[in-house]
C-alpha cells in the first residue's frame, strides 16, 4: 500500500498512457508509479527493468523528464540496430547500460564521471556535484520467491534535497533520508566497499579551465 501521505501523480505499473507529472498531457513515457512526497520530493517507483529511466527522472526531480521511447532512441543512436541492441534488454523491458545513462545526461547538459572506489569519498567537493548515480548488483527471481542463478545491475539516484541527502531508489516505497554531509559520505564509503559503482553527475561548464575540470574534488585533492 502506498504511504497515506504520498499523493499519487502518475501511472499505475505498466501503464504507458501518461507522463507521470500530473499535468494530464500524456506522452507515452510509461514512467510507472510516480509520487510527490509532502516535502516536495519527486519519486518514481520501479516498473519492469526501467530502473535507468527512473534513476534519471528521480535525479532531475521530474523536470524535463525522460521517457522509455527516448532512451530506446538513444540505444539506436549509439548502435544503429533495433534487434539485439547491446545497450538494452533484447525483450524491450529496459535494462539500459551505462552508455545510455551517460548519453542521456549529456542531453540535459550534464556529464557523468566514474568515481574510483579505491578513493575515500571524503575527497569529494559535494557542493560542486549535482547528484549521484549508483549501479549495484540485483538478484533476479522468478516471481518474487524463486531466486535465479544470475544477477543483473540496478541503477539508482542519490541527491541533496531540502538540505539533506536522499536515496531515491525506485525500489523503495518512498525516498530514504540519508542525513547530512557526514552521514552521506559514510553511506558512500559503505557502498564503495561492496561491488557498487558510483558515478558523479556534474553540470557541464563550457568555459571550464583545467582546475575546473577537477571541481568535483576538494582543492587539496586536485592535481
Amino acid at each position: 500500500m502506498e504511504s497515506p501521505s504520498a499523493r499519487t501523480l502518475g501511472n499505475s505499473p505498466g501503464d504507458d498512457s501518461g507522463n507521470g507529472n500530473g499535468n494530464g498531457n500524456g506522452n507515452g513515457s510509461g514512467n510507472g508509479n510516480t509520487t510527490m512526497m509532502p516535502h516536495g520530493i519527486y519519486h518514481e517507483r520501479q516498473t519492469r527493468h526501467l530502473c535507468g529511466l527512473h534513476a534519471l527522472n528521480n535525479l532531475f526531480q521530474g523536470l524535463d523528464m525522460f521517457s522509455k521511447s527516448e532512451l530506446d532512441d538513444y540505444c539506436t543512436t549509439l548502435t544503429p540496430r533495433n534487434w539485439l541492441n547491446p545497450h538494452r534488454s533484447w525483450i524491450g523491458w529496459g535494462n539500459y547500460d551505462v552508455n545510455v545513462i551517460m548519453y542521456a545526461l549529456q542531453q540535459r547538459n550534464c556529464e557523468a564521471m566514474w568515481f574510483d572506489r579505491r578513493r575515500d569519498p571524503r575527497c569529494l567537493n559535494l557542493s560542486a556535484i549535482f547528484g549521484f548515480i549508483l549501479n549495484v548488483p540485483a538478484q533476479m527471481s522468478l516471481g518474487y520467491y524463486i531466486p535465479l542463478p544470475f544477477q543483473m545491475r540496478h541503477w539508482l539516484a542519490l541527491r541533496r534535497l531540502n538540505g539533506s541527502y536522499y536515496n531515491l531508489d525506485s525500489k523503495l516505497r518512498e525516498p530514504k533520508c540519508l542525513g547530512n554531509e557526514e552521514q552521506f559520505l559514510e553511506f558512500l564509503a559503505t557502498q564503495l566497499q561492496m561491488d557498487h559503482e558510483l558515478f558523479l553527475v556534474l553540470e557541464v561548464e563550457t568555459d571550464c579551465k583545467d582546475k575546473c575540470r577537477q571541481r568535483w574534488l576538494l582543492p587539496q585533492f586536485r592535481d
